[in-house]
């Protein structure tokens, strides 16, 4: 996919997806703790359309863009997030544990870095069906600091499954800055003691994202072992629904909203501007459509209660 204007519109939507579920929790129409993408677009959207039925994903709980990429209808993810019958997972998961096997997300994870060996679980399968399948997993800075994580891209560069770990630097784990919480400069640079390739990337650009990715999946097709990518990038929101952001230096998100993907796609093609406004409109049609469609949907029946409960 390397047509502007469905990079414009994948993102777009997620947007405005994300920024339309953080005014139902408002509203109280979305129960619990919600974690938004607003900002980071590009890069589940860049990785994503480069992967087929032989993939599978998984995300943080800040993982709605990915499933989104990957194909998940957005009525079906607003009704999970609002507890509904029909949401993806019967209403069970909400917000930070949905997924969507169908379409080759295996979910979001509630537990920094606990994708990592779920992702590995599934690189190992792909290596054994030997289809050229790879797992993607994304991950926060973080996340990398958590043992489940070391131990698995560990593992995964010792069997050389293929497993593409992809670092969504938004500079915060969660309200910490990441320049407190590691001693070197980069995250690609650990890399280096895995044994696995690591690239760093602008995550804004998705043209940029797209351009390493298409590496390093290849790699991983081939192959070549496991790679990690950390894609530069900032939020727009705070690091859950409820988080009044006050550890941010004054003006950090206004910068920030002057070069984040939408906005850097804008700027790059001019040209398109008009189509892009068009764009705007259609998806916000579509959105509202995909909302009405999950508060039409009935609760779950309390006698499916014992439903999806696997022993």
């Amino acid at each position: 996919m390397t047509d502007p204007r469905e990079w414009y519109r994948q993102m777009r939507r997620i947007r405005r997806i994300e920024e339309r579920m953080m005014e139902l929790k408002n509203a109280g129409e979305v129960p619990g703790s919600i974690h938004l993408c607003n900002g980071q677009e590009a890069i589940p959207v860049a990785f994503c359309s480069l992967l087929d039925e032989r993939d599978q994903v998984c995300a943080t709980y800040r993982g709605h863009g990915w499933a989104l990429a990957r194909g998940t209808d957005p009525a079906a993810l607003y009704g999970e997030v609002m507890g509904k019958a029909g949401g993806t997972n019967g209403g069970r998961a909400a917000s930070p544990f949905l997924s969507d096997p169908g379409v080759g997300f295996l979910g979001e994870n509630s537990i920094v870095g606990a994708g990592v060996p779920v992702a590995l679980g599934a690189a190992l399968s792909a290596q054994h069906r030997g289809d050229g399948g790879v797992a993607v997993v994304s991950i926060g800075d973080g996340a990398l600091n958590q043992g489940n994580a070391h131990e698995a891209v560990n593992l995964a560069a010792v069997l050389k499954v293929p497993l593409v770990i992809v670092v969504e630097n938004n500079v915060y784990s969660e309200m910490s800055p990441i320049a407190d919480m590691i001693a070197i400069d980069t995250i690609a640079e650990r890399g280096a003691a895995y044994g696995v390739p690591a690239e760093r990337v602008d995550g804004n650009d998705i043209a940029a994202v797209l351009a390493v990715a298409e590496k390093v999946v290849a790699a991983a097709r081939r192959g070549e072992g496991p790679q990690l990518v950390e894609c530069l990038t900032q939020r727009l929101v705070g690091h859950y629904s409820g988080d009044a952001q006050h550890y941010r230096p004054k003006g950090e998100v206004a910068a920030a909203r002057e070069v984040e993907p939408l906005v850097r796609l804008r700027a790059a093609h001019p040209d398109l501007a008009a189509t892009f406004d068009q764009i705007e409109v259609e998806v916000d049609t579509e959105v509202e459509a995909a909302i009405a469609a999950a508060q039409a949907m009935p609760t779950p029946d309390p006698s499916t209660v014992k439903d999806h409960i696997h022993v």
